[in-house]
């Protein structure tokens, strides 16, 4: 069977399973910052440091620009909102059918207490 081609969300979400991209997320979120700034904390290679940018940049989760020989990471939070109504509209899903399991077994339970119904054998 086919695979459905991944879509930014899945790009998004595979960008924030990993803890070092979330930390590196958190520090340019603060403010737009030099790569080699941003790498500085981390003991892992710049080049390690640089996948993960990329991983970022692939999920739209931040952006790149140059300033002659420098180049500058920036914030862009709108594939995190598109994620986060993603999350919320499963939640309400879930919070929703799990309700309507909790309404069955609990009717289930009083049936239960109330003994056999009339005109059924046990």
């Amino acid at each position: 069977m086919p695979r459905p081609a991944p879509t930014l969300l899945d790009a998004t979400l595979i960008a924030l399973a990993d803890p070092t991209r979330r930390a590196l997320l958190r520090r340019v979120a603060k403010r737009e910052t030099r790569v080699t700034e941003l790498a500085r904390p981390f003991a892992i290679s710049l080049n390690a440091v640089s996948k993960h940018i990329r991983m970022l940049e692939r999920a739209q989760l931040v952006r790149r620009r140059r300033s002659g020989r420098e180049h500058l990471l920036s914030f862009n939070p709108a594939p995190l909102e598109d994620a986060t109504e993603w999350l919320l509209a499963q939640r309400a899903l879930w919070t929703a059918r799990l309700s309507a399991l909790e309404g069955l077994l609990q009717a289930e339970d009083r049936d239960a207490r109330a003994g056999p119904k009339k005109g059924r054998s046990r």
